[in-house]
């Protein structure tokens, strides 16, 4: 049997670090800081370019298009983001929902 068993239905969204996105966390690591979550974007939601300076940052898209630097990500695109490297700005064109884990405390800086 698993340790830590989570179902989406019975956890809820909550405000993420930028407007349009919001946040389900699946899983916290009490020992890293690291978090599990799913993310929603909003539809025509801009997120700046940003760094992650205490994770790294492995991400799925579950549904909807992302666009980074003229590059259109859809369902199935998995992407890992480095601790201390910017990435961004990332464009929502359509509502996307993603599974992002970062192995380290969620905090972002510019």
């Amino acid at each position: 049997m698993f340790q830590y068993l989570a179902l989406a239905k019975e956890k809820s969204w909550q405000l993420g670090p930028y407007p349009g996105v919001d946040l389900m966390v699946l899983h916290k690591n009490q020992t890293t800081g690291g978090v599990t979550v799913l993310r929603r974007f909003k539809a025509g939601t801009t997120v700046p370019a940003h760094i992650h300076p205490e994770a790294n940052e492995s991400v799925y898209i579950l549904s909807g298009e992302w666009e980074e630097e003229g590059v259109v990500y859809r369902e199935g695109t998995f992407f890992f983001a480095p601790r201390n490297e910017r990435h961004g700005p990332h464009v929502a064109k359509t509502e996307v929902v993603s599974l992002t884990i970062f192995d380290g405390p969620l905090t972002v800086t510019s």
